[in-house]
């Protein structure tokens, strides 16, 4: 399996021909895209991408052996040659996606464009001397295309010395945010991801949670639960509730738009937050070796109503979820996802529905009159309702009849929880022996 993973580096010296650079890039990308639009048809005969794209070069660039159908050199002259090529290829994934869209409308070609240019390694990148934190990128200055040297933030160059040196870096990609310049690096990795069967399989169950950033817990196909972890970031999390409540405040006295800067700083915050959970759940997985993280597949639509609706609307549980899997497949982890009907609704014990203690949300009462963590209840449930599945899919016909004879609950993956995975277990014990 191949990993691809990027890097921002910062660049440090603002004040040169950044602009420019990007103003003509844009402009060749949207004359580009207008000359194909013209050619398309012609250019949609061709099923080859290669073919295509070669295709699309001689219809704007002159050769000695080549006559251009469209006066592009002319008005972007001297422009470095893989320069062109990304704007060609960028003008006909444009025009392929606007094309595509006709069954939904008439298609309509952008008239901007924010795509950045590439600065490809030898003819436009050129790496300073080792251990350096420079660089030499080819710019335009509004007249011609030279070479300027940039300084690199040292703690970024640092980083990618230690951890990606292993890794050839791909065409860096000039990137603008937050006022600020950087190169994007690409890395691509090849790792094997674990093929232990579901039966020998260590598994780490994750709850995410409002109130509790996550709640994990290690389990085994057994039902045997080897380690249990509360993940919390109180310090972030009463930092992003105090930004919002000024936002609440604000938005009290005076108009919603004018609080533009809050919000900001909020989504900073928590995708702050978002990463350290992340990674707090990858390094708890691997320090217990385990082979699948197994997550609920949380769905929320429809309006969002109540006085606790800014605190859900910043819950980043697909962040969370997309970090994790980018993090553990580079550990060779594989992720999985359940139904998370019921998972905290329902007792681990199988005792039935929960009650809820409405001074604290994140405990619950059982059936029987035990108190437990709601959380940590619904980390047990994820973790078996993942493992009946997986050891249901490979059974034959008649021991799924069996199985089902014995365990019905197995059968109804919206209702299962732990309880039902240690029935099974038995049941599986004894038809083979």
């Amino acid at each position: 399996m191949i990993v691809t993973s990027s890097y921002r580096v910062e660049i440090r010296k603002q004040n040169i021909c950044f602009r420019k650079t990007i103003e003509i890039y844009r402009h060749a990308v949207m004359y580009l895209t207008e000359a194909l639009n013209e050619a398309w048809e012609e250019l949609a005969g061709i099923p080859n991408a290669k073919r295509r794209f070669n295709a699309a070069e001689r219809l704007v660039h002159t050769t000695k052996k080549n006559q251009a159908r469209f006066d592009f050199d002319r008005k972007f002259p001297k422009m470095p040659s893989y320069l062109r090529r990304s704007a060609i290829q960028h003008a006909l994934g444009s025009i392929s996606s606007c094309r595509t869209r006709q069954a939904f409308g008439s298609p309509v070609l952008p008239k901007t464009t924010h795509a950045m240019p590439v600065f490809y390694r030898e003819v436009m990148y050129r790496e300073g001397a080792p251990g350096s934190d420079c660089a030499w990128l080819k710019l335009y200055d509004g007249h011609d295309w030279i070479w300027r040297e940039v300084r690199l933030l040292h703690t970024d160059m640092e980083y990618l010395r230690k951890h990606w040196n292993h890794a050839k870096a791909s065409a860096p990609t000039l990137v603008k945010k937050h006022k600020k310049y950087f190169l994007t690096f690409t890395f691509q990795e090849s790792v094997t991801l674990t093929q232990t069967p579901a039966e020998q399989q260590r598994i780490c169950a994750v709850d995410l949670g409002i109130r509790n950033d996550a709640v994990c817990s290690i389990m085994e196909s057994d039902g045997t639960v080897l380690a249990r972890r509360f993940i919390r970031f109180p310090g972030d999390k009463d930092r992003l509730c105090h930004v919002l409540g000024r936002i609440r405040r604000f938005q009290r006295e005076h108009a919603g738009s004018l609080c533009q800067g809050l919000w900001k700083y909020a989504v900073r915050l928590n995708e702050e937050l978002a990463k350290k959970t992340a990674a707090a759940i990858v390094d708890f997985a691997g320090e217990h070796q385990a082979d699948v993280i197994v997550f609920e597949y949380l769905e929320m639509k429809g309006k969002i109503r109540g006085r606790r609706k800014q605190r859900i609307h910043m819950w980043r549980k697909r962040d969370v979820q997309k970090r994790c899997e980018h993090q553990a497949h580079r550990k060779g982890i594989r992720i999985s996802r359940v139904c998370a009907w019921n998972t905290s609704a329902l007792a681990f014990d199988g005792s039935g529905w929960v009650q809820r203690d409405p001074k604290n949300h994140s405990l619950c009462t059982f059936h029987s009159g035990k108190n437990y963590n709601c959380d940590l209840s619904a980390a047990y449930n994820i973790g078996a309702r993942y493992f009946i599945r997986e050891m249901i899919k490979p059974l034959p016909e008649m021991a799924r009849s069996l199985l089902k004879a014995e365990v019905p609950a197995v059968m109804r993956r919206t209702s299962c929880v732990y309880a039902d995975l240690l029935k099974m277990q038995e049941v599986l014990k004894k038809t083979a022996a």
